[in-house]
């Protein structure tokens, strides 16, 4: 914790993180370009921010993209921020048929994020691929049934809320799927994306990577539902209990 307050100290790695939260995946030249300081100087900060966990990086080829992680950040403020609140679930908080043709090389995720998760890695891969768990902690759904290598997530009153494919999975490790929300009913064009789940055993915990690809023009909220049901994931398997982190005006 000591790690995030020195990040946040320091005015210009604020607004590296206020340029990362504008615009994601940017590379060091991009940010660089953004602040009177050499190439090395801007590196260290990133380093410093890097180290605190609240960015994280995706390496292509010769270049390394960087994305804004708050999910540390909000753990921290929710230390002092919890025991205030009346109604946990209505935080407004942070609480996640074949590869996607033309999409599936893209260079950078639209959206990353990471977080560690005090549990094994066959919970979590059990987390992430079981319907009934998925149904549990993610922050709106009201159900969650597979049909083979399909999850379809339906909301409290059975309306089609999105459709999971699963398209490679490297078994505990690696799930690639992709991404269809109908949330906006069907006089709305389905524009389908890709996102990639990474679990990497730390120990007695695991670090989860969520990348996103391919994010359709409008489609924006996707981030902020990201990290809600991150966050439900997280609490549920830390904690048993299944905490929707549904926004306050939906509580």
């Amino acid at each position: 914790m000591d790690s995030i307050f020195k990040a946040m100290a320091d005015p210009t790695r604020r607004s590296l993180l206020d340029s990362l939260r504008v615009t994601p995946g940017q590379s060091l030249q991009e940010l660089q370009g953004q602040l009177e300081m050499s190439r090395f100087g801007v590196m260290k900060h990133l380093g410093v921010l890097e180290d605190a966990k609240l960015v994280v990086t995706h390496k292509k080829g010769r270049f390394k993209y960087h994305y804004l992680n708050t999910l540390p950040l909000q753990e921290a403020m929710d230390r002092w921020m919890e025991p205030l609140l009346e109604k946990p679930a209505a935080r407004a908080v942070l609480n996640l048929k074949s590869q996607l043709e033309g999409k599936h090389d893209m260079t950078k995720p639209d959206f990353m994020m990471q977080t560690f998760i005090h549990c094994t890695q066959d919970a979590l891969w059990h987390a992430l691929t079981d319907p009934e768990a998925n149904a549990a902690y993610n922050f709106v759904a009201g159900s969650c049934e597979r049909d083979g290598n399909t999850l379809v997530f339906r909301f409290p009153d059975q309306s089609l809320m999105l459709i999971l494919t699963e398209t490679k999975l490297t078994p505990k490790t690696r799930i690639e799927s992709t991404f269809e929300p109908h949330w906006a009913g069907p006089d709305v064009p389905l524009e389908a994306s890709r996102f990639v789940y990474l679990v990497e055993p730390q120990g007695e915990n695991c670090m989860l990577t969520v990348e996103h690809y391919g994010i359709p023009t409008g489609q924006d909220g996707i981030a902020d539902g990201w990290h809600r049901t991150i966050a439900g994931l997280k609490t549920w398997l830390e904690t048993g209990k299944g905490v929707r982190f549904t926004p306050s005006q939906e509580a």
